[in-house]
């Protein structure tokens, strides 16, 4: 229809939903009744109906029911089934390239997220190259990627429709009833694609399952694993645990361009640890300050050509201000991502974390994901975050907390391996000051960690103006950190002052 469409997920809450949705004004509201977690489900209408009165730009609400079927629509709506009752043949309108098809958002950790408009080409091209070349999907296969419609991934899986695939969905917990869940649904829908979260794989992999002896995935060819880089040890578990012939495939991309850029290959070898390769049409390669490309070297990844899925525009952005300082305000006129990268002499792409992360210790600088990989490697932790807080004298001190999996607690034995781990893997200079055991790592509605607004919270600034509070998926999980602020606080203040 050459409309333009947009989602959050259903868990989102109030706030988080009006920053987004109120930017752009929308006229059509499609809601659903609630949703369900685990065990228990959500009920969601009066949520719906406060949102409803806070978009005056809406002219139509059409209620999807999901808990709730023999519900009334809300106030003034429809039911999903008044408008798909009277099925019509579609009527297909011809548009530009350019023509906006959806928009996403960034996370909006700091202030209102972006409103990242992409194109009906620009999608459209890159999908089918990224998911019929690199992914090598096609007619009869079956897709799944664990999402939520909130996250790039949702567009990213239902595009799988523009090669002749079907999308494999699923709504709830990926660990009720246990972490067995995803694996069953794998070999209950007959997937050939299986798309997952490093740190859903890691923790299959702590709990030791073993879904290829258990479930018949005989269908299954592809595991993709995305949101954090994929440790070569969770690697060697899918391939000794789900399959042996089994096709992994490390990808790294971002809501900016809805898109892997870096990713798999099914022409090329697999090497625990290592991205296979950069994307086709894709010359990303990593920067020094001076903007010279690296080879064998970690740098900062840039896009230096354009890319047809990157974005036309940010919506209510009308001088394309914010869109450059976003992308083009450290190397002029080429796309700099915000991660480390490092692109091997064979082809294969190695992912360090944001650039913006890097723990720089005594001239010793270390990506955080290269500390994560070490942490969470150990078998009783299950999550953790690292942060270099800033002190008075000039100084710094490296906290790291961590979760830990059920039955486990923080000994000193615990402690004591975790710094011995992360001294000889990765460098004495990054032993961690302090390590804390914390009930959650707070993430962003998208699950990225909170590395940033972290260390500002650690440091002095209140968490309301450190992050915007909407954006977390979990607010109490920033209580042991204002805790903590506040005692980093009273032992600066009876410091001596000179």
């Amino acid at each position: 229809m050459g409309a333009i469409w947009s989602s959050c997920s259903p868990d989102f809450g109030e706030k988080a939903v009006l920053d987004r949705f109120q930017q752009i004004q929308p006229k059509v509201l499609l809601v659903a009744d609630g949703y369900r977690y685990g065990l228990r489900d959500f009920d969601r209408r009066e949520l719906a109906e406060r949102l409803r009165r806070q978009l005056p730009s809406l002219e139509e609400v059409i209620s999807v029911p999901y808990l709730f079927p023999e519900a009334n629509p809300l106030p003034g709506g429809r039911t999903w089934e008044e408008v798909t009752g009277d099925p019509q043949e579609p009527d297909f309108v011809r548009v530009a390239f350019d023509h906006p098809l959806w928009i996403l958002y960034s996370s909006g950790t700091t202030g209102l997220p972006k409103s990242i408009v992409h194109s009906h080409g620009g999608i459209v091209l890159e999908h089918l190259k990224v998911l019929g070349l690199h992914a090598d999907l096609g007619p009869g296969d079956r897709s799944f990627w664990f999402t939520t419609t909130g996250w790039m991934m949702w567009n990213y899986l239902i595009s799988a429709l523009l090669l002749g695939a079907c999308p494999v969905l699923f709504d709830g917990s990926p660990a009720t009833p246990d972490l067995n869940r995803l694996w069953a649904l794998a070999s209950d829908a007959r997937v050939s694609h299986f798309g997952s979260s490093a740190a859903h794989l890691t923790s299959c992999m702590k709990a030791d399952l073993r879904p290829g002896d258990d479930l018949d995935l005989r269908e299954l060819r592809f595991v993709g694993s995305t949101g954090s880089p994929l440790s070569p040890v969770a690697f060697e578990w899918i391939y000794r645990s789900v399959k042996r012939d089994v096709w992994v495939a490390s990808l790294s991309g971002g809501t900016d361009l809805c898109t892997a850029f870096v990713l798999g290959s099914p022409g090329l070898p697999v090497r625990a640890g290592v991205i296979q390769c950069r994307g086709l049409g894709a010359r990303v390669e990593a920067f020094d300050e001076a903007g010279e490309s690296l080879v064998d070297q970690v740098g900062e990844l840039v896009i230096r050509e354009p890319m047809p899925s990157m974005p036309v525009f940010f919506w209510g952005d009308r001088d394309g201000s914010r869109y450059r300082e976003s992308y083009f305000n450290v190397f002029p006129g080429v796309w700099r991502h915000g991660d480390w990268i490092r692109v091997r002499s064979d082809g294969g792409v190695i992912i360090y974390g944001r650039s913006d992360a890097t723990i720089n210790r005594h001239g010793v600088r270390m990506g955080t994901s290269e500390i994560y990989q070490v942490v969470e490697d150990l078998a009783p932790i299950q999550d953790s975050l690292v942060v270099d807080v800033a002190q008075s004298q000039g100084d710094s001190y490296l906290a790291l907390f961590v979760t830990l999996n059920p039955g486990q607690s923080l000994t000193d034995q615990l402690v004591g391996e975790v710094k011995s781990a992360l001294r000889s893997q990765l460098s004495p200079r990054h032993v961690p000051d302090l390590v804390q055991q914390v009930g959650s790592i707070p993430r962003t509605l998208s699950g990225k960690k909170l590395e940033l607004p972290i260390k500002k919270i650690l440091e002095g600034v209140a968490a309301e103006k450190a992050l915007d509070l909407a954006s977390l998926s979990d607010p109490a999980s920033l209580t042991p950190f204002r805790e903590l602020a506040v005692e980093f606080s009273r032992q600066a203040a009876a410091r001596p002052s000179g």
